[in-house]
């Protein structure tokens, strides 16, 4: 794909590249939900795939014509972010400051365990006290405090305290590393982009990234059981006797402890910057928390990704060959009863370290498990009171 730049009228200031990621932080200020605006983003990203440059001004036309299905309201606040009525703008103690965004805020009410139509009933409900007074510029402790008590007062005191313990982890310096693991299929990578964006985690790591460059770097004849799948290592060293699903589990442990180190390293690396880091893969395993924990002050959650009927994994693989990689999917399918296996394994090893399980459904409702175990998980860590969290 061509790298697009974008470039002002007058041609005398210099180009900029296309960013994806900011068009779609834009498009969320306008109204959208994050999905949308990312649709939109993807959609108008491929309008100028064969192009090398776009006109500022061709590029916001062509996303004014996108964006006009989301109503008059939304081409407003697209068109006239700074300006919009009501406009509220927030600044912190760093100095930084930015519009206050109620898709933003709905999705922070939501991570913290709120139902989507309260959380979206208790923004609107702070954004037209805010502006009935007058109010253009707010100190984000100000606001945060503001909303604590309304939570407190009209969803009560669990709601409050959830909301206080996401914004204690949000503003703190403490680095989470979560780690999630599963068989094929099960929606490890989603749940982990989705959760980087409610979690303001900047770094993944897929631990089938850390495969290939292994492989890369050792040739098959040397490591045969690093050049297979997780579900077929075992066909690198045939043989294992009668028991064919002992032989599975043993080659996948062979290859996931080949894993160990890279991801060992670059867990380590995060927790050196004290950055926050989402390490997901089918090799994630617990012997990798016994080995980044005892030196470290963060905070480790593991979780364990299931798809607990065997049609609805498959159709999940099939689904993905007709809208990726049919040849993958393919591979999926005819090694589905390995698969299957290896997830009763990891399932039976999560259940013997006491991991905590997600059913792997619906997306909305799996995003809503995981947030609650690490909300929970986070409830254990001390919060401060919140007269002083937000003074």
């Amino acid at each position: 794909m061509v790298k697009v730049f974008v470039k002002n009228e007058g041609g005398d200031e210099p180009r900029f590249p296309f960013l994806r990621g900011i068009l779609t932080r834009s498009l969320q200020d306008a109204g959208l939900t994050f999905d949308e605006a990312y649709a939109l983003a993807k959609t108008v990203r491929d309008k100028f795939s064969d192009s090398a440059e776009v006109a500022t001004a061709e590029l916001r036309e062509i996303v004014l014509k996108y964006i006009s299905q989301y109503g008059p309201a939304a081409i407003q606040r697209y068109q006239h972010p700074a300006n919009e009525l009501g406009a509220i703008l927030v600044h912190d103690p760093d100095g930084r400051t930015w519009l206050f965004s109620r898709e933003r805020h709905r999705q922070v009410l939501v991570s913290s365990g709120l139902p989507y139509e309260d959380a979206m009933t208790v923004t609107s409900a702070i954004f037209r006290h805010l502006t009935k007074k007058g109010v253009t510029v707010i100190p984000s402790r100000q606001l945060g405090f503001l909303i604590y008590r309304y939570l407190r007062i009209t969803r009560g005191a669990e709601a409050a305290r959830r909301y206080l313990v996401l914004v204690n982890y949000l503003r703190g310096k403490r680095p989470l590393v979560l780690m999630i693991g599963g068989a094929p299929g099960t929606g490890k990578s989603a749940l982990a982009t989705e959760l980087a964006q409610r979690l303001e985690i900047v770094r993944i790591q897929s631990t089938d990234l850390l495969r290939e460059v292994m492989r890369m770097m050792i040739p098959e004849r040397l490591i045969p059981v690093l050049h297979r799948s997780s579900y077929d290592a075992w066909k690198a060293r045939p043989g294992g006797g009668a028991d064919a699903e002992a032989h599975l589990i043993d080659e996948y442990k062979a290859q996931a402890e080949l894993l160990m180190v890279p991801c060992e390293a670059v867990v380590r690396r995060s927790l050196h910057e004290e950055a926050s880091l989402i390490l997901e893969g089918v090799h994630v395993q617990h012997a990798l928390i016994d080995k980044v924990t005892p030196d470290t002050n963060a905070i480790v959650i593991p979780i364990m990704l299931a798809v607990i009927d065997p049609a609805h994994l498959k159709d999940r693989f099939k689904n993905r060959g007709a809208n990726l990689n049919r040849r993958r999917a393919e591979r999926y399918l005819e090694n589905f009863d390995s698969i299957w296996r290896l997830q009763s394994y990891l399932l039976s090893e999560a259940d013997r370290w006491q991991t905590q399980i997600v059913i792997s459904s619906e997306k909305e409702q799996v995003v809503k498990d995981a947030m609650a175990i690490i909300i929970d998980r986070l409830s254990c860590e001390p919060v401060p009171k919140p007269e002083e969290l937000f003074s």
